[in-house]
């Protein structure tokens, strides 16, 4: 076997680079929306592409329907192994290998569904989001060859665009087949194309309905406003109190967390507020760094809103309003304790006596990535080796809820969360794209990685 370096590997990387973007490119073409169906004909094709391409780097791969909770059929699942030695440390690798839609709106500056290279990137719907996942584990399977020294198992989702419905389930139907020592999640990003990131955590996200109610029936406002207050009004009311002064999130019981691993680089306010097109006369809220504000720390927003149109709207009080509060939790918190927390204070805390009553939607774990594990420690000496630079780990303010899921499943295997994307990804967004530069370090990294999780055995 060949001495395995960054330099050996960028060699053979180098040498396979036109199939790799190949692969990229006709995943881009399959146009494998989950939206339009996850039993469709197109997604058994995306599958088998996948399934395919994954032979060809000697995993012995197949396509798998998984089943719905309620036994429907569900996604076209993408399984596979190969194994080196039954004594070697095991790594199971993920990816998902359906995309977002790509609606028509003229914010396309190409086919969203042909494969464009401009500029170093190569442009086209799912290209980043997360064909460049399957491109990762395809390049380093490939990269290393006979100097693969740990065995692989491999999990190609079919519908994480829409939630993974089916997900659990059908890794609890194939606990054996996923058990693993260390597990791949390839669809997060780094900090830039040139500088490499783990995904240090995940915010937690619960939902609840409200409704605040103030009178047995709409009444005219001109002849009763004034002592009482409409419904909408006491529900603006209901939701301000949440925050203090300084717009901080202030629930007693909802908790937050520092930067998981600690704060290597602070977010740049000039560039989140271009990112979020923010306008120029706000003042962002709440207090710490920007990172731990939009990835440890709780944040509410009001995802919707009953209240009457402005349009054809006349001088009645409404008797009651409805909103849909998401709450996305620090990564450590279990979200059924900041739900509950959250209700007993929007109970407690009705204006001028209104009746408010909270119904409990949905809840999905955070995560957070054991800093000092030995995977990380290999994680970021293989990204450094690969990127020429120290990694920038940075947490992610969305959620993930399947990470957590898999810990509870497999609790002693260790989480690494990677991926392809930078801040030009526009991953669900038109132009997305994925550096290829970026994309060929990534791909060395991977390689480097399982070669030193099987050194560190």
């Amino acid at each position: 076997m060949a001495e395995v370096t960054a330099q050996s590997i960028r060699s053979r990387v180098q040498h396979d680079w036109d199939r790799v973007v190949a692969l990229l490119s006709q995943k881009v073409a399959l146009h494998s929306v989950s939206a339009e169906g996850i039993t469709g004909d197109h997604m058994k094709r995306s599958a088998q592409f996948v399934a395919d391409e994954l032979k060809k780097v000697g995993v012995d791969a197949r396509v798998v329907q998984s089943s719905n909770p309620d036994g429907t059929p569900g996604a076209y699942e993408v399984v596979g192994t190969k194994m080196v030695d039954p004594s070697a440390p095991t790594v199971l690798l993920y990816a998902h290998h359906d995309v977002q839609p790509a609606p028509n709106n003229g914010q396309w500056e190409s086919d969203p569904f042909t494969a464009t290279q401009k500029d170093g990137r190569l442009y086209g719907r799912g290209v980043a989001d997360d064909g460049g996942g399957i491109a990762i584990h395809s390049g380093a399977l490939a990269a290393l060859g006979e100097d693969l020294n740990v065995n692989i198992k491999v999990f190609i989702e079919g519908e994480e665009e829409m939630g993974s419905p089916s997900f659990i389930p059908f890794i609890e139907a194939h606990r054996e087949e996923f058990a693993s020592d260390v597990i791949i999640v390839a669809d997060s990003g780094n900090w830039a194309w040139d500088v490499p990131s783990l995904t240090t955590s995940l915010r937690g996200n619960l939902d609840v309905d409200v409704s605040v109610k103030v009178l047995e029936h709409p009444v005219h406002s001109g002849q009763f406003g004034g002592p009482i207050l409409d419904a909408n009004t006491l529900a603006a009311m209901l939701i301000a109190s949440m925050y203090d002064e300084q717009g901080d999130l202030a629930v007693p019981g909802v908790k937050a967390d520092k930067p998981i691993g600690g704060l290597q680089r602070d977010l740049e306010e000039t560039q989140v507020r271009a990112d979020a097109g923010i306008v120029d006369s706000y003042r962002l809220a709440g207090t710490g760094s920007l990172a731990e504000r939009m990835w440890t720390k709780p944040s509410a927003s009001i995802i919707g809103f009953d209240a009457h149109p402005v349009e054809g709207s006349f001088n009645v009080i409404a008797d009651t309003s409805r909103f849909r509060i998401s709450l996305r939790t620090a990564p450590t918190q279990e979200p059924g304790e900041a739900q509950q927390a959250l209700i007993d204070f929007l109970v407690s805390h009705a204006p001028f006596g209104a009746q408010v009553s909270v119904e409990p939607i949905d809840t999905g774990m955070g995560w957070a990535m054991d800093a000092s594990s030995d995977a990380v420690q290999d994680a970021e000496a293989a990204m450094e080796e690969a990127f020429g630079v120290a990694p920038v780990n940075k947490g992610e303010g969305g959620s993930i809820p399947f990470i957590p899921e898999l810990k509870r499943i497999f609790p002693d295997a260790q989480v690494l969360v990677t991926g392809p994307e930078d801040p030009q990804t526009n991953a669900h967004s038109p132009n997305e794209s994925i550096s290829l530069k970026g994309l060929e370090h990534n791909i060395v990294t991977e390689a480097l990685l399982l070669d030193k999780l099987a050194q560190s055995k």
